[in-house]
């Protein structure tokens, strides 16, 4: 019951007071992250520093609480890292949700561990990627605004 506690805990403070959810002034890159499923749509955005870490983020959009407290829990975890660093968390993320992540690597994701259980919900499981989908495509095809159909 304690997982389930701190798992709306999170959920409710990450979509209440999202940190990250506002445009971003003059970002360096912009990505549109869409899941026609259940339509979810985001637009993450990020501001690279000159030695290429990620020196800023966000994300403006509308969804379900999952997606929406995700794309803020990510932001949190790759702003001030390199495009490196957030890739390998992104992987983290996506083993946790395939229930193949080991201890050691689930805490790495903090707050975002709180997510865990998503892979008991199929339904739910896009609403909890798109953000990091999102990452994941606007750091490997850097400037550019793409809409993108996540699955």
């Amino acid at each position: 019951m304690q997982n389930r506690t701190f798992y709306n805990e999170i959920l409710t403070e990450h979509n209440l007071h999202p940190t990250h959810k506002h445009p971003l002034i003059q970002p360096s890159a912009s990505l549109r992250g869409v899941n026609p499923s259940c339509g979810d749509d985001i637009t993450l955005q990020l501001k690279m520093a000159d030695d290429g870490s990620i020196e800023d983020g966000a994300f403006v959009g509308d969804g379900c609480a999952i997606s929406q407290a995700s794309a803020d829990m990510m932001l949190d975890l790759v702003i001030g890292r390199t495009p490196e660093e957030a890739l390998a968390l992104k992987d983290t993320f996506m083993k946790m949700i395939k229930e193949k992540v080991s201890e050691e690597e689930l805490e790495l994701l903090e707050e975002a561990s709180a997510l865990q259980d998503i892979s008991h919900m199929p339904a739910r499981v896009k609403c909890a990627v798109l953000g990091w989908r999102t990452l994941e495509q606007i750091l490997e095809k850097g400037d550019g605004e793409v809409t993108t159909e996540n699955e």
